[in-house]
């Protein structure tokens, strides 16, 4: 029988909400939407794409490992801007971060995110068969 596993990192924000920070299925891990949130001060990284975006992979990343998965594991991401205008800045970021790897992507604008946030990026990632549960 399949279960159901909360994944929290203390490297990334903690959640504010009803929600975890992942969920694990299976050997599938679904990560919720994270901003630019220092973990430390609950504060955005900065008020540019750059700062947020770099802090929002850097959350994700965090999230990953917590759950025994890497980068190269990434199946899809969700991406939401709050202004269009900043997606090539994104793309550069997003390519850099990632090296060979393209997993499947959506990005969308979107009127606005808590926080006053530019950018929100959410992911889906494949828990390698050997990880073990914890």
């Amino acid at each position: 029988m399949s279960s159901i596993i909360s994944i929290h990192s203390e490297q990334a924000p903690k959640a504010v909400g009803p929600y975890s920070q992942a969920i694990r299925y299976d050997n599938v891990l679904y990560l919720s939407g994270q901003i630019g949130l220092v973990p430390d001060t609950g504060k955005l990284a900065g008020d540019d794409l750059k700062s947020q975006a770099v802090q929002v992979m850097h959350n994700l990343e965090a999230i990953l490992h917590e759950a025994g998965t890497a980068i190269s594991d990434i199946i899809k991401a969700g991406i939401y801007l709050t202004d269009m205008g900043d997606f090539p800045v994104l793309n550069r970021l997003y390519a850099d971060w990632l090296g060979e790897h393209r997993p499947a992507r959506a990005t969308v604008a979107v009127a606005a995110l808590p926080l006053d946030a530019r950018i929100e990026m959410d992911l889906i990632a494949r828990i390698p068969e050997d990880t073990h549960e914890g």
